[in-house]
C-alpha cells in the first residue's frame, strides 16, 4: 500500500509539477540571457576589397591528376553472359 501511494505521488509530481518548474526555469534562463546580451550571432567575415569588381579569386585549387591518353587503355576483362528467360 505504501509503495503505491509513493508511486502515485511521484507520478503526479512528474506529470503536473515538473512541467511547471521546467517552464519557469527555462523562462528565467532566457530572460537572463537576453538581459546579458546572450545569444549573439558572431559577425561574418568581411569580403576582401583588394581586387577590382568582376574578378574572381579562388583560395584553393586541388591538384589535377594526369589524364590517361585514349591509346593507353589496355582493355578490360570480357565476361560472356547468357540471357535468362
Amino acid at each position: 500500500m505504501r509503495f503505491w501511494l509513493i508511486f502515485i505521488l511521484i507520478f503526479f509530481a512528474v506529470r503536473y509539477v515538473l512541467p511547471i518548474v521546467l517552464r519557469w526555469a527555462l523562462n528565467s534562463f532566457v530572460r537572463k540571457q537576453m538581459r546579458n546580451g546572450g545569444f549573439v550571432v558572431p559577425p561574418q567575415a568581411a569580403p576582401r576589397q583588394d581586387r577590382e569588381p568582376g574578378q574572381i579569386h579562388v583560395d584553393y585549387v586541388p591538384p589535377t591528376a594526369a589524364k590517361p591518353k585514349p591509346n593507353e587503355f589496355k582493355g578490360g576483362e570480357y565476361v560472356d553472359f547468357e540471357e535468362v528467360k
